[in-house]
């Protein structure tokens, strides 16, 4: 436990240094301020034009800032030698991924939560924002697909031997989840048999940690008459009581799925050396 509070310790003071992570908050913060300034309506409530646009701005630059700060952690200790010291303390590897992620995710959460304090603070001053409730279900998809992509950005830097192949793997990771997925989501639809498409829709969402937080949010904002028939279960069962834990349950087991597997590789790959 003492292993697990350095490493985590130790990337928190690493994090705080990185002027990557207060680029990626002053980038944050300048286009949601942005956004609330092109609002001209006041404050804003439920699903929107405006909230589908700041949903949309977080899916494009949060999934891609815990790719890379995650990644990069784990392969900047591979390239400088902090893993070889760091093992001769007896430290386990589910000790030390653990604390990378409870300390890179403090990382994130900060700035995503100075973000959107910022720029939320500065709405308001304007007059210009979202209501309360619609500002913390933004800050809780936020933070949860923070928290996706910093699963996985473990996984990469897992597997990757330098910065660089972190690089090219978040990018592509980033690329294909953000960018290319409502392309491929038709085109493998498109090929399918009618009765099929529902239940492959449910499947590939599951795949995809930004689609499947986006359509909870939505949906929680008022806008699941948006997704349209494919997405009706969804719409059900979301709005029910049991809806909100089901889905925090789902998120924790395919973050822990994911960690699994980083260990069981990185177990592997220790055991070689």
């Amino acid at each position: 436990m003492n292993l697990l509070r350095h490493v985590a310790a130790r990337e928190l003071k690493i994090g705080f240094r990185n002027p990557w992570a207060y680029s990626f908050m002053a980038l944050f913060t300048l286009f949601t301020f942005s956004l609330l300034l092109i609002n001209l309506q006041g404050y804003v409530s439920g699903y929107s034009g405006m909230s589908g646009t700041m949903l949309n701005l977080a899916i494009y630059l949060l999934p891609l800032m815990a790719l890379m700060l995650g990644s990069f952690s784990l392969t900047g200790d591979k390239e400088e030698g902090n893993w070889e010291l760091l093992s001769t303390y007896a430290l386990g590897t589910g000790a030390y991924l653990l604390g990378k992620y409870i300390g890179l995710a403090t990382v994130l959460l900060t700035i995503v939560a100075a973000g959107f304090g910022l720029s939320g603070l500065a709405g308001y001053m304007f007059g210009r924002g979202f209501d309360l409730a619609t500002y913390g279900r933004l800050l809780i998809f936020a933070a949860l697909l923070s928290l996706f992509f910093l699963a996985i950005a473990l996984l990469i830097g897992t597997l990757s031997k330098n910065r660089w192949q972190a690089l090219t793997a978040a990018v592509g990771v980033w690329f294909f989840a953000i960018i290319a997925w409502p392309s491929l989501l038709i085109a493998v639809l498109g090929m399918l048999p009618y009765l099929w498409i529902k239940p492959a829709v449910t499947a590939l969402v599951f795949l995809n940690p930004a689609e499947l937080t986006r359509l909870f949010t939505v949906v929680k904002l008022g806008g699941g008459s948006t997704l349209g028939p494919e997405y009706y279960e969804w719409v059900k069962w979301i709005l029910q009581p049991w809806g909100t834990p089901a889905f925090a349950g789902i998120a924790l087991l395919w973050i822990m799925i994911i960690f699994t597997v980083s260990y069981v590789l990185w177990e592997r790959r220790r055991g070689r050396g």
